[in-house]
């Protein structure tokens, strides 16, 4: 019970400082415009699975962004060793987050719902 509240602390601590790293550090324009929405640690804090969204829908420019992501992640976790005391810092999965496009498509059929 107390690890679960240590990993929720350290993956807060992470997001806001990817967040960070991605808007100061990271030149690739692959990335820009990418917010971190969420990221989920393993109990033991080896691995963090990191959740992004953009704000373009188009296919491509998902794909741009992962690869992005991916070609930054040496940079990511480097700034991330300068910033945080920690002993190991984690491996980085990056996926895209699919929640706010499911809330958009509920609240369309809500919407569409009212109009019948």
């Amino acid at each position: 019970m107390g690890n679960a509240f240590r990993t929720d602390r350290v993956g807060m601590e992470l997001m806001r400082e990817i967040n960070d790293i991605l808007q100061k550090k990271v030149r690739d324009p692959r990335v820009q415009g990418v917010t971190i929405t969420d990221v989920q640690m393993v109990g033991d804090l080896s691995s963090a699975k990191v959740y992004y969204t953009i704000l373009s829908d188009l296919a491509s420019d998902n794909q741009k962004a992962q690869t992005g992501l991916e070609k930054a992640k040496g940079t990511i976790k480097r700034e991330l060793g300068q910033r945080l005391t920690m002993y190991k810092i984690p491996d980085l999965v990056f996926e895209k987050d699919q929640s706010i496009a499911y809330g958009n498509k509920i609240d369309e059929m809500l919407r569409n719902l009212n109009k019948d």
